[in-house]
This record gives C-alpha cells, sequence and structure tokens, in this order.
C-alpha cells in the first residue's frame, strides 16, 4: 500500500467510526456489531501508530486523553451562558406567558416543552465543523475548559457531519451533560464494592466526573449528553432554522442528540396538560429531570425581546416538586467500613417519602453536618436524592431546641480508639476521615463480609450474624483463617446448630475453586469493583502474574486508570498482603483464572448480552461466566444496543421488548452452539 493509499485509507477509516460512533451512541441504532467496530477501530491505531503524522484532533482514538492535565483553564464565552428563572408554580408560569405576551402583542406565540435535564451545562465550540473546545457554565460569562473529558463522550461529535446539512463556520451549541440512571446505580455500587463513599445523586456524580483531572477515568464514567441551545454562530446564512424544534432538528442532522420528547403549545391550558404529561413520564426516562424548560419557538421572537441581566425573558424553567417529610433526627452514629472510612449516618424517627420508610439517612461526612449545620434532635426535611438515596436536605431552625449543640465528630475510630486520620491525594486532603488501624474489628468485620458475600467468594452463610461472632472471639483475623476453622469451633457459637455449621464449612471448601476476578474482588483492594477484577483476570492467568505487574502496563490495560493501578501496585507491595496471599494459595485457593484470553480475541467478544427466564441446565450465573469468558457483557435491560437475548422458561417483558427491537434471541441450546460455532 502506498503512502497516498495509507493516508486515504486512514481518513476513510476515521469517517467510518465517526459514523458508527454516532449510529450507536445518538442514534441508538448500531449499524455493525461490536466486534466488527474493534476491528476497525484496531486498524486504525495501527495506522496511527505506524504513522503518527496521520493523527489528526478529531480522530476517534484522541476521544481519551494522555496524562492528566494538571488543571483546567479558563474559558470567556462569546456569548454568555445565561441561568432561567424558575418557577414551580402553574400560576406563576401563566403570568410569565402573559408578560411575554405583552411584550409581543400582535404576535401569535408558540411555545416548546422540554424535559430540563438534572445535569450539568455546557457549551461547546466547533470551528469548520471541527470541535475546539467545550467548557463549563462557570459564572455564565467564564467557565472551566473540560474538552479533554468532553471528548471522551462519544454522544459528543468531534467533527459535525456535513452531508445533509450547511455547517456555519462557527458554531456554539449548549446542552446538558448527564448521567444515565442505570449507569449511576452501576458506578454507586461499584464505589460501595471498593470501599468509597457512594455519590448522593446523578447530578453530583456528573459533576464530580467532569471535574477530574484524567480523561481515562473520565471515559469509564456512563455519561452522556443532550444538546437543546445556540450559542455564537457565525456565517450561519439565510437557511438556518429560526424556530426552536426546526434547531433541534438541525442538531440531530449534524451528529448530536436531542431531548427525549419536545411539545409544541399556543396557549396557556395546553401547557399545564403538557407538564401533567411529562410529570407522569419523567420516570420512565433514562436521566433523571426535575421539571420542564419552556422556551418561546421563534428564535427571531426571542431576540426582539432580549434577555435582563441575569436570564433570558423568552424561556423559563417549570420545576416539579420532590417529595418531601419532615421528622426528627434522633441520633447521629459513627459507621466504620472494611476500608476504614468513618461515615456518619442520622437515625431518624420513621417517615413515609416517595412510597418507602425512611429511618435512617446517610450525611456522607464532616464537612456535609458543618455545612448544614445539623443537630441532634433536630427537625429535618428528608427527601429522596435523585429519588433514590435518603437525604436531609435542610434543618428546621425555627423547631431547634434552645439546648441545642454542634455535632462534634469523632476524632478516634469508635471501635478500636485509634485517631482518625484524612488521606492526602495530589497534594489535596480528603473530607473523609478514616481509622488507620487494619486491625480494628469494624474493618476485619467488613473485609470477612465482603469475601464473603456473593459476589465475592459467595460462601453461604458468612453472613454478619457468624462473622461478628467470630471476630468478637477471636477465631479469625483474616480471610485466611476462614479455611482453618473447625467444625467444633464453629457449632460453639450462639445460634449454630450442626447443620448450620456443615453448610458454612462446605461453602467455605467450595470457594477455594472460585475464579480468580472473585478473589480479587474478595481481597477489597480499593477502587478494585467487580468489573476491574474480571478486566484483570482477562489480562492476567495468575495473580502472580499480576503482583509481577508495574503501574505503566495496568495503566495500558482498557478501563484500568492511574488511580486504580497506584492502588494496586500499593497493595501488593506490602508485606502483609504478600503473606496473605501466600497463606490462601497454600490453604488450597487456586489463583487462576478462567476468564483469561491470550492475544487471540474471541469472535463474539464485545456482544452485550440479557439474560431473562429460567435456563433448564445453567443457572444465571453460569451462563454469564461463560458470557464474560468470551468477552461478552450481561447487561440488565434490553434496547437497539442488545446484541443477544439469553432466554429460558418464563422469560417476560425482556423478551417481548426484544421482539419488538429485533434482538436476537437464543435459547440454551442455540447459546451452546453459538459458543461452540465461534470458539
Amino acid at each position: 500500500m502506498t503512502d497516498g493509499e495509507t493516508q486515504s485509507r486512514h481518513r476513510e477509516l476515521v469517517n467510518i467510526i465517526r459514523r458508527h460512533d454516532y449510529a450507536y451512541y445518538v442514534q441508538a441504532v448500531p449499524a455493525v456489531s461490536d466486534h466488527e467496530y474493534d476491528r476497525l477501530y484496531k486498524e486504525l491505531i495501527y495506522l496511527e501508530r505506524r504513522f503518527p503524522a496521520y493523527i489528526t484532533p478529531d480522530s476517534p482514538t484522541q476521544r481519551v486523553g494522555g496524562l492528566p492535565s494538571e488543571g483546567f483553564k479558563t474559558v470567556v464565552h462569546t456569548l454568555p451562558m445565561m441561568s432561567l428563572d424558575n418557577t414551580y408554580s402553574q400560576d406563576e408560569l401563566i403570568a410569565f406567558i402573559h408578560r411575554v405576551q405583552k411584550l409581543l402583542p400582535e404576535e401569535e406565540l408558540i411555545w416548546t416543552v422540554e424535559p430540563k435535564v438534572d445535569g450539568v451545562a455546557v457549551s461547546l465550540r466547533y470551528e469548520e465543523g471541527e470541535l475546539v473546545y467545550g467548557a463549563t457554565r462557570g459564572d455564565g460569562a467564564t467557565g472551566d475548559d473540560i474538552t479533554s473529558n468532553l471528548r471522551t463522550l462519544r454522544s459528543i461529535p468531534l467533527q459535525l457531519d456535513s452531508s445533509s446539512v450547511p455547517i456555519p463556520r462557527v458554531i456554539e451549541v449548549r446542552g446538558e451533560v448527564f448521567m444515565t440512571r442505570a449507569g449511576f446505580l452501576r458506578l454507586n455500587n461499584r464505589r460501595l464494592d471498593e470501599g468509597e463513599e457512594p455519590f448522593a445523586n446523578p447530578r453530583n456524580a456528573t459533576a464530580g466526573s467532569l471535574k477530574m483531572l484524567d480523561p481515562k477515568i473520565v471515559a469509564q464514567r456512563p455519561l452522556d449528553i443532550v444538546i437543546y441551545g445556540l450559542g455564537q454562530i457565525e456565517a450561519a446564512g439565510n437557511s438556518f432554522p429560526n424556530k426552536q424544534i426546526e434547531l433541534l432538528a438541525y442538531f440531530q442532522n449534524i451528529g448530536f442528540q436531542g431531548p427525549a420528547k419536545v411539545w409544541t403549545c399556543h396557549h396557556a391550558k395546553s401547557l399545564g396538560d403538557v407538564l401533567n404529561e411529562l410529570d407522569a413520564l419523567r420516570h420512565d426516562l433514562d436521566y433523571e429531570t426535575d421539571g420542564a424548560v419552556i422556551k418561546l419557538d421563534d428564535i427571531s421572537l426571542r431576540d426582539r425581546i432580549g434577555a435582563t441581566a441575569k436570564a433570558p425573558r423568552w424561556a423559563i424553567a417549570y420545576k416539579f416538586a420532590a417529595e418531601q417529610a419532615e421528622t426528627r433526627l434522633k441520633k447521629i452514629f459513627i459507621q466504620v467500613g472494611r476500608t476504614g472510612a468513618l461515615t456518619p449516618v442520622a437515625e431518624l424517627e420513621p417517615v413515609l417519602v416517595s412510597g418507602s420508610t425512611v429511618s435512617r439517612a446517610t450525611l456522607h461526612n464532616e464537612d456535609e453536618i458543618k455545612r448544614k449545620d445539623i443537630r441532634v434532635g433536630d427537625a429535618v426535611v428528608i427527601e429522596k436524592a435523585g429519588e433514590i438515596i435518603p437525604a436531609v436536605v435542610c434543618v428546621i431552625l425555627e423547631k431547634r431546641s434552645r439546648n441545642s449543640t454542634a455535632f462534634v465528630f469523632p476524632s478516634v475510630c469508635p471501635e478500636c480508639e485509634s485517631v482518625a486520620v484524612k488521606q492526602e491525594s495530589s497534594g489535596v486532603i480528603g473530607v473523609v476521615w478514616r481509622c488507620p488501624n487494619l486491625s480494628c474489628p469494624a474493618q476485619i468485620r467488613g473485609r470477612l463480609e465482603h469475601w464473603c458475600s456473593r459476589k465475592a467468594m459467595d460462601i453461604e452463610g458468612g453472613g454478619s450474624a457468624l462473622i461478628e461472632q467470630l471476630v468478637a472471639k477471636a477465631l479469625v483475623e483474616d480471610v485466611a483463617d476462614l479455611y482453618s476453622l473447625s467444625h467444633e469451633q464453629i457449632v460453639s457459637l450462639e445460634r449454630m446448630a450442626d447443620k448450620s455449621a456443615e453448610n458454612f464449612l462446605e461453602g467455605v471448601q467450595e470457594s477455594q475453586s472460585r475464579d480468580l476476578w472473585r478473589v480479587l474482588f474478595g481481597l477489597g483492594i480499593l477502587h478494585v469493583g467487580a468489573g476491574v477484577a474480571k478486566k484483570l483476570a482477562r489480562h492476567f492467568e495468575t495473580i502472580r502474574d499480576l503482583m509481577r505487574s508495574n503501574v505503566d502496563a495496568l495503566i495500558a490495560l482498557d478501563e484500568v486508570g492511574e488511580t486504580i493501578a497506584h492502588s494496586l501496585v500499593n497493595w501488593f507491595s506490602k508485606e502483609r498482603n504478600q503473606m496473605l496471599i501466600d497463606r490462601l494459595e497454600g490453604l488450597g485457593l487456586s489463583m487462576k483464572s478462567s476468564l483469561y484470553v491470550e492475544d487471540s480475541e474471541h469472535p463474539l467478544s464485545g456482544c452485550s448480552w440479557v439474560l431473562t427466564g429460567t435456563l433448564p441446565n445453567l443457572s444465571r450465573q453460569q451462563a454469564t461466566e461463560k458470557i464474560e469468558a468470551i468477552g461478552g457483557k450481561v447487561t440488565g435491560s434490553v434496547s437497539k444496543k442488545t446484541s443477544f437475548v439469553l432466554a429460558g422458561e418464563s422469560a417476560g417483558s425482556k423478551l417481548q421488548k426484544a421482539q419488538k427491537l429485533g434482538v436476537q434471541i437464543v435459547d440454551e441450546a442455540g447459546f451452546t452452539a453459538l459458543l461452540d460455532q465461534n470458539a
């Protein structure tokens, strides 16, 4: 292949992959299999490694930056990113409509209604169709340049599509970055598994992700974007859209994802009906929405009435009232996790919120308690933050007792009385107090319970009641001690009959043959959740291979960023942990990976599967392990992105949705044949 042919092939690959990204991430209609996509992507990487001069800023390989930046530069917005006035009252909304009508007395007004995405507002600037930078709203006049992080979102085109409509020389689009509901739950579950504090709500998780200095970590977060507005534009021409509805269609034509649904209304009464409709369906959207944005459809009319110093006169946000409840905070107690984190928890008088009774709420950390001035005995307002996690919104100060005193966060661990410390990372002191004593009973209990959990070593009977007694009687100090316990020691504990003791010891024995990823996850290494453990087990055949690896080699792996790499190397470097691995191997644990895949990749690697119903021979866990062993992934819901649905007896709505979307459906026999055929 000549240099000219090679360069032509590179440009062809860039364009092909860009089209596939748009089909997959924006339209949700994948045009090729994940395997074919990966093949094209690898070919592009190969060409760019051989010919670095071919690399262009809009290449798909440039979505994830290399080294983290030292901080964010400031961007001055060419046109201000104004906030919207908002209201919770339909009467105030009608008054807003009347105000605009007075400003435009001769005009027939048409309004658009879009779901108000609860995310982080950003502006994307394109010049000659190429993404130049992306920035946060900031103070409206200036924001942070977070281009490296935004480039990791595959729903943001690096080059605008000019195949069907002309592209202005300069165009700025405004939108909202958000985290999907399902992605938020997965992220929080992973953080809990890794011993980290969960995010309070999807918006906080999104904001925290965009502020990270390492784009490789941002790329692992389930972020997406909706584009709904326009900033600066140059050389647009007379044909550029002049209506909001037309503008949203234009955005879609050039490569963006718009709001999930848009309504048009001609009068106030229809606005009320639409808001009720949105309120009913917003829980089915894949992102949190806390209301609606009502805009004047005609953009030229917007220009005529302009804006105040703070907000446009032609738009308003109508916000749905969050369901809240008042209750009394009875006590603040400190939980000590397996990583030593000291987490304050509010014990409440039980109260009904969003359909469930809440008696506890996390207070997150000491700073949160101080910021809200939360005290024992206070009357507090509770809501489910993001309708997921119970949270204390505020204190009702007028109901506070005169004898009330500020809560003093303990300086020592409540379990072992070790002096609590705050960890430092990259010169920044964290907000979480931790117990540094690895022999703290609470940490020992946490590590043991985690090891025995279903997601880890899956040891029957190894719950909190048994673990608490084992630790209290000093029968175990670490997970290796579980494999030396006798029947007599177990039956001597309270509420442990012969059969219960036998079941537990059989579970311990069976766990010796568990796969390497379960061991890695069960060890409770900071930042190493089940997903990361499986990724490592695909690249390392034994735990010794992993222990010999270094930070650079680990960072080179997909989904393993610098934080995880340093955590792994640091954990395995400690003599205490090396001795634990030696003991576990000596006690008969296999420490080998069945997920290990050599350089040759399975043809079905990367395919997305959904399991539904009861299979005749395989358990759901066994089927999942077979899929993951070939590099596939199992998800919980059917979408256009699903490659296969494995259906058994009594398959329900997932099967029906797969049939409706045309997703390939296989039974257990077909599943086995498919794996054998592609082996």
